[in-house]
C-alpha cells in the first residue's frame, strides 16, 4: 500500500526504554518519524517546545500537536509506553485515524477504573472495593474476605500490590501502602486503594494485536515462578505457553472481551492474566505493547521485530505471517534483592557463556539506590534467551541469572549529622 506521508509521530515518556526499537523499525521501513516527549511545560522553555508536551494536560496537548501535524503531516500516532495512550486516542480522533476509546487509557492508569469497565462489559475480573486512603484499616479489616490483595488504584504494575491473608496482615499492607502513596505526594484523602479477591493459579501475559476491534494474538508468555505474594514481582517470561490449546483459547476470549469492555479496538494490547480451573481472569489490559526491553526476544517471520508489526499495523503495511521465528524464547527481569547502594555486578561473561542466552542488559545505575518491590518498580536489567523448548530457555536464564553477582551496600544513619542523612557503608 501507499503512503500519503511515510511518517509516523511516537509519544513518548523520556525514560522509557522503547525508543530506539520503534527507530529502528521505523528506519527498517522507510518510514520517518517525529518523536513527541512528555515534559512538564515549565521545563519546555529549555526544549524544543514544539516536540515537548505535557502529558498531563492531554486536551492542551492535543491542540499543540494537531497544530504540528498541520505544518508536519503523518500517517500515525503511536504511543510507546502507558503515558500517552490517553493523549493518542484523542489526537488520533481528531485526525480521523483507527483509535481506541481514551476511556481506556484512563483505565490502563487507574485499576479501580479498569475493574468497574471490566466489570460493567461482562469480562471476567476478582470481586473488587475501592476505599480511600485516609481510612482506618482496622475499621475495613472484618469485613473483608481473606485472602485478599491491596493495590494502590494509580501506581504502576506491581508496585504497592500487597497480599493479605488476614486482618492483622491487611492493616499492616493497608498502612504500608499508604505511607507509600503519603511520600509520592498524594492527597490520601483523594487516593484510592483498591482490595480485590486474591485469585490462585497461574499468571500470564499476552500480546496482541486489534484490528477494528478483533485481537490476532501475537505471542503468549508463561510465568513460570509462581505469583502468590505478599507481593507479586514478574521475573521470567517464557514464549511459546505450554498451555493447552483450550486454555489458550480460553485466554484470549477473556483478553478480546476485556479489550471490548474497555473500548479498547486498534492497535497493540498487553494483557496479564490469571489462570485457574474456574477460567481465565483479566488482571490488567492496555493498548500498548510489552514494557521494558521485553520485545527483544520477540521475532516473526525473517526476523521483524515486534516494533515493525506494530508500525506496519498503524500506516496500513502489509503484515507478513507472525508465527514467531524461534523454537522458544524467554526473558528474565532480575529482581532486585534488598534496597540500599548498587556498587556493581559481577558474573556478566560468566552468564553470557551460558548455552542459549543470547543478551544480558543491567539497567540499574551503579552507586546509586535501589528499592525492591512492593516500594520499588524497577529492576536491575534483562537477561535474553532462545532455545528448542521453553523449558531448555527457562533453565539457560536460571543458569545466567546464578551467575550474577550484585554488590549492593546497605544505607545507614549517618551518626551526628543531623536527621534523615543516610550513606552507605
Amino acid at each position: 500500500m501507499s503512503h500519503r506521508h511515510n511518517r509516523v509521530m511516537l509519544l513518548l515518556s523520556p525514560a522509557t526504554y522503547r525508543a530506539a526499537a520503534f527507530a529502528r523499525a521505523a528506519e527498517n521501513l522507510g518510514l520517518d518519524t517525529i518523536s513527541i516527549v512528555d515534559m512538564p511545560r515549565e521545563l519546555t522553555e529549555h526544549y524544543d517546545a514544539r516536540f515537548t508536551v505535557d502529558f498531563a494536560t492531554p486536551e492542551e496537548s492535543v491542540e499543540r500537536i494537531v497544530s504540528l501535524l498541520e505544518q508536519i503531516p503523518v500517517d500515525a500516532v503511536l504511543s510507546v509506553d502507558d503515558s500517552a495512550t490517553e493523549l493518542a486516542a484523542l489526537v488520533n480522533a481528531r485526525l480521523g485515524f483507527p483509535h481506541n476509546s481514551p476511556d481506556s487509557a484512563t483505565a490502563a492508569r487507574d485499576k479501580y477504573v479498569m475493574r468497574t469497565m471490566l466489570a460493567a462489559g461482562g469480562a471476567p475480573c476478582p470481586h473488587f472495593e475501592l476505599h480511600m486512603a485516609d481510612r482506618e484499616p482496622e475499621l475495613i479489616a472484618p469485613a473483608i474476605s481473606y485472602p485478599c490483595v491491596i493495590k494502590p488504584v494509580r501506581l504502576s504494575g506491581s508496585r504497592g500490590v500487597i497480599r493479605a491473608n488476614n486482618v492483622a496482615e491487611f492493616v499492616a499492607a493497608f498502612s504500608r501502602v499508604t505511607r507509600m502513596l503519603a511520600s509520592d505526594g498524594y492527597d490520601l484523602a483523594k487516593s484510592g486503594i483498591l482490595v480485590e479477591e486474591y485469585l490462585p493459579g497461574i499468571e500470564v501475559a499476552l500480546e496482541g494485536l486489534l484490528t477494528d476491534g478483533s485481537l490476532q494474538v501475537l505471542a503468549l508468555f508463561d510465568k513460570p515462578d509462581p505469583l502468590e505474594g505478599p507481593f507479586f514481582e514478574e521475573t521470567i517470561y517464557l514464549t511459546p505457553s505450554r498451555l493447552s490449546p483450550e486454555t489458550q483459547r480460553a485466554i484470549a476470549d477473556a483478553t478480546a472481551a476485556s479489550a471490548q469492555a474497555l473500548g479498547l479496538v486498534s492497535g497493540p494490547i498487553h494483557a496479564e492474566l490469571r489462570i485457574n480451573e474456574s477460567g481465565a481472569w483479566m488482571i490488567e489490559i492496555a493498548g500498548r505493547s510489552i514494557g521494558g526491553l521485553c520485545s527483544t526476544i520477540l521475532e516473526f517471520g525473517a526476523g521483524i521485530s515486534l516494533e515493525e508489526i506494530i508500525l506496519r499495523h498503524a500506516v496500513g503495511m502489509q503484515i507478513p505471517a507472525l508465527s514467531l521465528q524461534n523454537a522458544a524464547a524467554g526473558v528474565m527481569m532480575i529482581p532486585i534483592p534488598r534496597a540500599g547502594r548498587l556498587r556493581g555486578c559481577s558474573g556478566v561473561d560468566e552468564a553470557l557463556d551460558v548455552p542459549g542466552i543470547e543478551g544480558i542488559e543491567i539497567t540499574a545505575k551503579i552507586n546509586y539506590p535501589i528499592v525492591p518491590l512492593p516500594e520499588g518498580s524497577s529492576y536491575l536489567g534483562f537477561i535474553f534467551a532462545k532455545g528448542e523448548t521453553s523449558e531448555e530457555v527457562e533453565q539457560a536464564i536460571r543458569v545466567a541469572h546464578s551467575k550474577l553477582e550484585f554488590k549492593i551496600d546497605p544505607l545507614i544513619p549517618l551518626m551526628g549529622t543531623g536527621p534523615g542523612m543516610v550513606r552507605s557503608i
